[in-house]
């Protein structure tokens, strides 16, 4: 069964950082795309950052995250990381994983002062 669990939320100043964990279980193939969204009330999810396995992938972000936020894989522990640096208020939302159409519960980072 395929599951996807989100940690590492949780509430931070301005400046601060979090990282984020997407642990995956029950996918047949060993490369694929994954992606962290967010989401915050009344508004749409918003893809965050996507990291790419296949041959040749690689690592994309929305630009308001560019240069703050790294996406990265560990392949033994089969987990997404999201490291999110110099957090601003308005990367304060509901953080989801999505691997095929597949999503994780999500997990809230709140950042304020």
């Amino acid at each position: 069964q395929v599951q996807l669990v989100e940690s590492g939320g949780g509430s931070v100043q301005p400046g601060g950082s979090l990282r984020l964990s997407c642990a995956f279980s029950g996918f047949s193939s060993s490369v694929f795309v994954m992606k962290w969204f967010r989401q915050t009330p009344g508004n749409e999810r918003e893809r965050v950052a996507t990291i790419n396995t296949f041959p040749g992938g690689g690592t994309s972000y929305t630009a308001s995250v560019k240069g703050r936020f790294i996406i990265s894989r560990d392949a033994v522990k089969n987990v997404i990381y999201l490291q999110m640096n110099s957090l601003k208020s308005e990367d304060t939302a509901v953080y989801y994983c999505e691997r095929d159409n597949h999503w994780g519960q999500g997990t809230q980072v709140t950042v304020s002062s």
